[in-house]
């Protein structure tokens, strides 16, 4: 049995697109948007750790320190490097951050303005290539590097990106239960087609669309 002391954090999760990574953070005020949330009512954020650590050998990573007004939401794998996404709340700011596995260097990657979302609700990291994204309801927001807003059918969520082609997945139950793919153009939202089946990624970044 292997023992990491990670100062309370006590659940890692596997790193999206990384077979090598687990990540795992103190939940101080819960979920990112909870945060906001907690924020604008006029409570102190006094944020959140994220750690980072390598499989299987257990090394512990803590690429940016926890501070007082800043709340981290989910890291991501890409392209040989680890991006965090955090919110520096009284600086009204969004920050991408590198962190760089070869040398654990970290380097803020991109600062945006708070304005740019709504809200902190569902905003997230997302590829290929990277993008943060921003769901609510039926509106799908990429906020970075190009701005796009799309209204999406009731019930679709986004899944990923693959060069121009969005895919996005939504449930029925009708009575039988089944699940399909919605795939829609990048610079419009225009919807280009339907598939039957799931998608799912896989440890080392490949995306599998399971037919049914």
């Amino acid at each position: 049995m292997k023992t990491l002391d990670l100062g309370g954090i006590t659940y890692l999760e596997p790193m999206e697109n990384s077979e090598d990574w687990r990540w795992g953070t103190d939940y101080t005020h819960g979920d990112l948007y909870e945060a906001e949330e907690l924020f604008r009512a006029g409570y102190r954020i006094r944020g959140n750790r994220l750690v980072l650590v390598s499989y299987p050998d257990g090394v512990v990573f803590e690429p940016v320190a926890k501070r007082d007004g800043q709340y981290f939401g989910k890291p991501a794998f890409y392209e040989n490097a680890i991006y965090l996404l955090y919110v520096d709340f009284p600086a009204e700011t969004i920050v991408i951050a590198r962190f760089d596995p070869a040398t654990a260097q970290t380097q803020t990657f991109q600062t945006l303005p708070l304005s740019v979302a709504a809200d902190c609700y569902n905003l997230a990291l997302d590829f290929s290539p990277m993008m943060l994204t921003r769901e609510k309801q039926d509106l799908f927001q990429i906020l970075w590097p190009e701005r796009r807003d799309f209204r999406l059918e009731q019930g679709e969520s986004f899944y990923c990106r693959d060069g121009d082609n969005l895919y996005f997945w939504k449930w029925f139950e009708d009575p039988d239960y089944r699940e399909e793919l919605f795939v829609r153009n990048y610079e419009s939202g225009e919807l280009l087609s339907h598939l039957r089946g799931s998608v799912q990624r896989m440890p080392n970044g490949e995306t599998w669309l399971l037919k049914s």
